[in-house]
């Protein structure tokens, strides 16, 4: 091909970034390069099966699916070539000349300085073909499309700064090769036993064979002196090319299983528990599951590719097929192969496929059975899966109406008995403390930790030692919406109508809260002209001990945390007042009650209600007029 053909393209900016920390820093497993590239060519094979089904012309002459590896150690360079799908020079560009499309910023942002835990986001970014460039300064890509003419191949070659070049050579074979011109310090890599041990070690359940050349012995006679020449190497399978989910799993061991999970999902960490399942009856199917130790940079994109990867008669048909598994479990990887579906299957199809409901159904219970014995038997594996997937598994309620129950057990709260902050409480345990003659499951919405452990709504709760969830996700008071109960327990928010402790009050304690509305009544109607406008009435209450007021949600009305969370997200919100609650024993609200001066009667209610608002982590409306008639109040005590 003449010049002319040829392009020089730019990296974009931030792909530069990446490339010099892959090259300059990424050092700690330089041996995962090999893993990553032999999963990228078993994938394109696969895909080539997949688009030959329905059109078998895309074999050409070359039926065999394969991937073959070559070392040079003389020429420093290793090549991995494989007889899949191939590339157009569109997708070359789009795919090489673009790295982590979605998510280098991210990338970049998760670097720490540590090798060994950076090395391990370049799969949980998409990024696992540059890792090529920890070992090579040069690398050439050869790739030509099924079904392309072979003047039509594409050739790309970069040294990992800041360009790459493309152009249009011939090639006779389709599918992909790439040849790593090694740095001088990585020789390593051309040596064929190595590179073999490698294969062994990551990418023995490949399901595509992995070839490299056998070194024949010479030929030799009785006396053992050499009679010809080594016969021309031959190629043979290094791994045992069979897909792992097929087999027995007595027959698979936790290492297998490990490496399998890093090549149907790129991410380099082991994952924290699996399922090997084979279902035999009116749909037979297997399937392989995973749960991750880590959550990906795109797990809060609903829109993200997710999904098993589909394989229908050990035939790969997709790589993210969601149909398999609810939006609330996005984050479990793995395979199902189903002899029950057509080869010839779409999204479209699958979407419609009685079969498919029916594996969707058990597949998402299996996930939380493996959730739930990973919650009894490694309470610390547990304990690592809620703090990556906990706010996306609250998610399984609103979705996952006939799960409710199952999905709830799993969920991991602070309580007010918590030893610290963590969430590792769950619901059947607080079940288990609930006092004699309590019939609900108490809860407070807050910000943050501290601010739902000093709210005053818990000071009567503390009193009585009663505990209460302490919800500090930004999803816990839309979850509390479809939670309504759990093991026959109502859910109540403390902050929200007329407190209720059924049982946990006794006869005297419910006819002092009686007496107590009907001695304040004067003082009720005073603060309620006060304040006509912010609040939709006021009364007072028992729940207070220390703090003189505090403000109640409505029983209709969104909470407080739901609220700040639409208004900084610019959504509209509801129009609602708080109810003002008076605790008439505290020495203020008496100071109020008996103030005569009504301009001061007035400030001081203001006062009481704006400490309310913040004390619920509100922001006041006219924090400078806060300050001024708190200033104003202060003096005249100090006069007075």
């Amino acid at each position: 091909m003449s010049e002319a053909t040829k392009e020089t393209l730019g990296f974009q900016t931030e792909a530069k970034q990446l490339l010099h920390l892959m090259i300059h820093s990424l050092y700690s497993n330089k041996e995962i390069f090999l893993r990553e590239l032999i999963s990228n060519a078993s994938d394109a094979c696969e895909k080539l099966r997949f688009e030959a089904v329905s059109d078998a012309a895309l074999f050409e002459s070359q039926p065999e699916l394969e991937i073959r590896i070559d070392v040079d150690s003389d020429a420093k360079t290793l090549t991995i070539s494989d007889s899949g799908v191939g590339m157009t020079r569109d997708e070359v560009v789009e795919n090489l000349g673009t790295i982590a499309k979605s998510g280098t910023a991210q990338f970049i942002g998760q670097l720490t300085g540590d090798d060994k835990k950076d090395s391990q986001l370049i799969g949980q970014f998409g990024v696992g073909f540059y890792s090529a460039f920890i070992v090579a300064d040069r690398v050439e890509v050869v790739t030509r499309k099924a079904g392309v003419p072979t003047d039509q191949a594409v050739r790309w070659v970069s040294e990992g700064e800041a360009d790459f070049s493309v152009e249009q050579v011939d090639k006779a074979d389709r599918g992909t090769s790439i040849k790593l011109h090694l740095r001088d310090d990585q020789d390593e890599f051309s040596d064929s036993f190595r590179v073999k041990s490698i294969v062994k070690k990551y990418s023995d359940h490949i399901a595509i064979p992995v070839l490299m050349k056998e070194e024949a012995a010479p030929a030799v006679d009785v006396d053992g002196e050499e009679v010809a020449e080594p016969a021309e190497p031959e190629y043979g399978a290094v791994n045992s090319a069979t897909a792992l989910w097929t087999r027995s799993k007595s027959e698979v061991s936790d290492e297998e299983y490990n490496e399998f999970y890093k090549h149907v999902s790129h991410d380099f960490s082991d994952p924290l528990s699996w399922s090997h399942n084979r279902v035999e009856g009116k749909f037979e199917y297997t399937s392989l599951l995973y749960i991750p130790g880590q959550a990906p940079f795109d797990l809060w994109n609903r829109d993200a590719a997710r999904g098993l990867k589909l394989y229908v008669q050990r035939t790969f048909i997709m790589d993210d097929a969601e149909q398999f598994l609810p939006l609330y479990l996005r984050f479990v990887k793995g395979v199902v192969d189903s002899n029950d579906l057509s080869l010839n299957v779409s999204r479209e199809i699958l979407q419609q496929d009685p079969a498919v409901e029916s594996m969707k159904s058990a597949l998402t219970k299996r996930v939380l059975d493996m959730l739930d014995k990973l919650s009894k038997k490694d309470s610390d594996s547990y304990a690592k899966f809620w703090a990556e997937f906990g706010q996306v598994l609250k998610e399984g309620p609103a979705e996952d109406f006939a799960n409710k129950e199952r999905i709830a057990k799993l969920f991991r709260f602070t309580t007010t008995q918590s030893d610290s902050e963590a969430q590792d409480q769950s619901l059947s345990a607080y079940i288990e403390r609930m006092k004699e003659g309590q019939d609900k499951i108490y809860y407070i919405a807050a910000d943050n930790v501290n601010m739902a452990t000093n709210s005053p709504h818990l000071e009567v709760f503390k009193k009585k030692d009663v505990e209460v969830l302490l919800l500090t996700d930004r999803v816990d008071e839309w979850l509390m919406s479809h939670l309504m109960e759990f093991d026959g327990k109502q859910f109540q928010d403390v902050g929200r109508g007329e407190l209720d402790l059924g049982a946990l009050d006794s006869e005297e304690d419910k006819q002092a809260q009686e007496d107590l509305q009907g001695e304040n009544e004067d003082l009720i109607t005073r603060v309620s002209g006060a304040l006509s406008e912010q609040v939709d009435s006021v009364r007072v209450t028992s729940r207070l001990t220390d703090s003189p007021a505090c403000l109640v949600v409505g029983e209709m009305d969104m909470g407080g945390q739901m609220r700040r969370i639409l208004e900084q997200a610019g959504q509209a919100v509801p129009d609602s007042k708080p109810i003002l609650e008076l605790n008439p024993e505290h020495a203020l609200v008496q100071r109020l009650d008996d103030e005569s001066d009504e301009d001061r009667f007035t400030d001081l209610a203001q006062v009481l209600f704006d400490q309310a608002r913040l004390a619920e982590g509100g922001q006041l409306d006219d924090p400078a007029a806060y300050v001024h008639k708190l200033n104003k109040l202060l003096l005249d005590l100090t006069r007075g």
